[in-house]
């Protein structure tokens, strides 16, 4: 199977298909918020703009006859709105946990990036009250160990996995064998699909794959977080 990373192929899915792919990892990025659109750091009640809406109806109509068949998901507002077209059309209930949310900014949230002091996504920066870089992906490592535990109690189907764009990167980049010669992406776009292997050592078959969104569909330059 092909990982290039990048495709939008308009003649081919870029998504394998459920004999390929397995009981597979689906993990997506939430749709765009007014705070990605405007680079924003979000507070955590940040809900969907409308162009995000559109994303989640266009990736539930790409996902809805790949197999799904339990969906754990963020408890943030961006998240589950993003969740639930593709748990309506599949008549799934969404389980929700808070290992999932994006990294804390603490004191930050709300704040535009221009206007930090300092890069917010830098190494050493620890924001006022939230969480620091080794604090985030200790809590993205419990995350993942939970949504493997969630993979392994499944007999059927696939795990859909809802949730942010650091969190993506950090998993990509830390918790699964990367075979492709380039690195994991550094940015996911909103709603982009990646899937993993269901097992050890999670082999990443795509990433950031987002050829369900038209021109019209497409985010601008917005924020990773």
């Amino acid at each position: 199977l092909n990982l290039r990373l990048f495709s939008r192929s308009k003649t081919a899915s870029c998504l394998p298909s459920g004999n390929q792919a397995g009981m597979s990892i689906v993990i997506v990025r939430h749709g765009e918020t007014e705070g990605n659109a405007s680079r924003v750091l979000q507070v955590a009640e940040t809900p969907l703009n409308a162009r995000g809406m559109r994303q989640a109806e266009r990736l539930a109509e790409r996902l809805h006859d790949f197999g799904i068949t339990h969906i754990l998901c963020s408890d943030l507002p961006r998240a589950l709105m993003t969740a639930a077209p593709i748990a309506a059309r599949l008549d799934l209930t969404v389980e929700t946990t808070p290992l999932l949310q994006e990294r804390n900014f603490g004191d930050l949230r709300g704040t535009p990036y221009a206007q930090v002091q300092g890069d917010p996504f830098g190494p050493d920066f620890h924001p006022a009250n939230g969480e620091s870089w080794a604090m985030f992906h200790e809590r993205v490592a419990e995350a993942f160990a939970f949504v493997a535990a969630a993979r392994a109690k499944l007999t059927e189907g696939h795990l859909l996995v809802v949730t942010h764009g650091l969190v993506c990167h950090a998993i990509l980049s830390r918790h699964v064998a990367w075979t492709d010669r380039s690195p994991p992406p550094d940015r996911f776009h909103n709603t982009s699909v990646t899937v993993l292997d269901p097992t050890a050592p999670f082999a990443a078959r795509l990433a950031n794959c987002y050829e369900h969104l038209g021109p019209d569909d497409m985010e601008a330059t917005g924020g990773a977080a």
